[in-house]
């Protein structure tokens, strides 16, 4: 894969299902990451994404580590998204090689958080449900239930989930709206979830008549990002 920065690296990451994809980027600077932070992609697009691109590079200049990675039907070449089962599994194999990694690199006991696109993020949530260790979760856009149908969410886990949570979520997301149901929802699980709104953004954080690449959309979600993994 070509377009690398200097602070990133193609690796293969061996899942119990076989080998996938990742780009694990340093953290700039000379000091060490404050934190690790695994991103997934969502149901459409791969790791390679712009958006996913210029979000983890930007964490990657506020002094983060990254390892974004393909889920198993993304690097299979297959457009319908793996089963939870497999997701999940995915989800727990990646953190342990970032948790590795940091370790082998003299950073044992650095924090690991997870950040997922939507699907990605959706995922994650379930692991850290059935036991996966993370310090937290940042969901890029979380897929409350599928358009137009508010009646029927995917949010029966969240409340097992203790960690602290940020959902970043566009204002006009069909995957949320009404908007009201998923601030019910952080209230419901507690002070642990907080809910960021983006002001007129779509699913993608696009926001009508302010047309900006994908990538510096992806980048503009780093810095609330980064204030919230330092406050917990």
């Amino acid at each position: 894969m070509s377009g690398l920065t200097a602070l990133e690296a193609l690796i293969t990451v061996e899942l119990e299902s076989g080998p996938v994809s990742a780009i694990a980027g340093r953290a700039a600077g000379e000091q060490p990451a404050e934190a690790t932070i695994v991103v997934a992609h969502g149901a459409g697009a791969g790791m390679e994404h712009p958006f996913m691109a210029g979000y983890t590079r930007a964490l990657n200049d506020a002094g983060f580590a990254t390892l974004r990675f393909n889920f198993a039907y993304r690097e299979a070449g297959r457009k319908f998204p793996d089963r939870p089962p497999a997701a999940i599994a995915a989800w727990r194999e990646v953190v342990a090689v970032a948790a590795a990694r940091a370790a082998s690199e003299g950073h044992a006991g650095t924090p690991v958080w997870a950040a997922g696109k939507s699907f990605g993020g959706r995922m994650a949530s379930m692991a850290v449900a059935e036991g996966m260790e993370v310090a937290g979760l940042v969901f890029l856009g979380y897929p409350l239930h599928a358009p137009g149908k508010p009646e029927k969410p995917r949010d029966e886990h969240l409340p097992a989930v203790t960690v602290p949570m940020l959902f970043l979520q566009g204002r006009n997301d069909p995957f949320a709206i009404p908007n009201e149901q998923l601030d019910e929802v952080a209230q419901r699980v507690g002070p642990n979830a907080v809910v960021e709104w983006i002001e007129g953004g779509n699913h993608s954080f696009e926001v009508k008549g302010a047309k900006r690449p994908a990538a510096e959309i992806g980048a503009g979600l780093a810095a609330p990002t980064a204030a919230f993994v330092r406050a917990h």
